[in-house]
């Protein structure tokens, strides 16, 4: 009867919990905490460490625990239909409902036994074992392959957003000279435009 009832609140957890792809390598639990608590109140935040990449610019994945499921929900919702920055562009963040098999410290299903055993080459089983072996490195160059086209994405997207915030501000200077150095006034009077008094 324990293991059903500590398999049942671990159930409601995953309920209220998000899961969070495509944050920023940057961003610590407190930026998170801070950026999610528009939804509701955090109750705790878990960094899902990457086993397979070893480099410090890839995407961080985080599982957020929130007070009832309605918030996780509505993170889901909110996150899905419009760009959600979390801890600087141009990395959108992106959000869906946690799994029971994101979670490391998940206790055992109740009327579930797994048996875990040494496979050897005569074994009848050792084929499947092995394909799935392969698949699984396949899969991991899929998704190597697939993270440096996305990094170049974003290293392009960020050169572009420089470049447009440069030329902004570079716009704003040439605005605000014309009207600290009183060259809108005098050509507001000269063609006979109101213009604000604080100008």
């Amino acid at each position: 009867m324990a293991l059903e009832a500590e398999y049942a609140a671990f159930e409601e957890k995953v309920k209220r919990t998000v899961y969070l792809d495509n944050l920023s390598p940057h961003v610590t639990e407190l930026v998170v905490r801070k950026a999610i608590s528009q939804f509701g109140t955090v109750k705790n935040i878990h960094f899902i460490p990457n086993y397979l990449e070893s480099r410090n610019n890839i995407p961080l994945c985080a599982l957020v625990e929130m007070e009832n499921p309605r918030q996780a929900n509505a993170i889901v919702l909110d996150i899905s239909q419009k760009p959600f920055m979390i801890g600087g562009m141009p990395r959108p963040v992106r959000a869906r409902e946690a799994k029971p098999e994101m979670f490391e410290d998940r206790p055992p299903k109740p009327g579930r036994n797994i048996e875990f055993r040494w496979v050897e080459p005569e074994d009848p089983d050792f084929e499947v074992v092995n394909n799935l072996k392969l698949l699984a490195k396949d899969h991991a160059i899929e998704v190597d392959i697939a993270l440096d086209l996305q990094l170049k994405d974003e290293k392009k997207l960020a050169q572009r957003q420089q470049g447009a915030l440069k030329a902004n501000h570079e716009k704003y200077e040439i605005i605000n000279g014309v009207i600290t150095d009183g060259t809108a006034k005098r050509l507001a009077n000269r063609y006979h435009i109101r213009v604000a008094d604080d100008w």
